[in-house]
């Protein structure tokens, strides 16, 4: 159980699509301990596997009190009218864009006994969702910028101190 290090933009891992998880073993126990810690520090809304160097379907997600995981998650639903939402990301340090996404999301995915799991909400949650399952899919919030706001989000990643 280990607070990993967060990997930043332009590490490949960030844009792989991650393997689904075939069996539960020693390896994904302790990469759901190791999410779960890396989630539970202050201003984490979600933690993805590839943030972590890990090119596995996992996320954790640390929303209003609530602390968990899902293996393999599938988005089940998405509704409301896409809107602009302030975004950032653990990967992309410092930045912060207006995202478009839905006000509701719903996943489904399993728990480390293989049981089936839901997590839905709104808001805060609804946007983790989306932002989690991204990251799985190999994308970053940068990724969903419509073509100005990627340009002036791309000249600060350039002009940071991180990059």
């Amino acid at each position: 159980m280990t607070v990993r290090e967060i990997r930043l933009f332009g590490d490949p891992v960030l844009k792989t699509v991650s393997d689904p998880i075939r069996v539960v073993d020693a390896r994904v126990r302790a990469l759901v301990d190791d999410l779960i810690d890396s989630v539970k520090l202050p201003g984490r809304a979600g933690v993805a596997a590839p943030q972590i160097g890990v090119n596995l379907r996992a996320f954790s997600y640390n929303v209003d009190g609530e602390i968990g995981y899902i293996l393999n998650p599938v988005i089940e639903e998405l509704s409301g009218e896409p809107e602009l939402v302030g975004e950032g990301c653990l990967s992309v340090p410092e930045l912060w864009h207006d995202t478009m996404r839905y006000p509701y999301a719903r996943v489904s995915g399993v728990d480390l006994d293989g049981n089936a799991i839901e997590l839905s909400g709104s808001g805060l949650m609804a946007q983790a969702l989306q932002h989690e399952t991204d990251h799985l899919d190999g994308k970053l919030y940068l990724d969903r910028l419509d073509k100005e706001r990627r340009r002036v989000a791309m000249k600060e990643v350039r002009e940071s101190s991180w990059f």
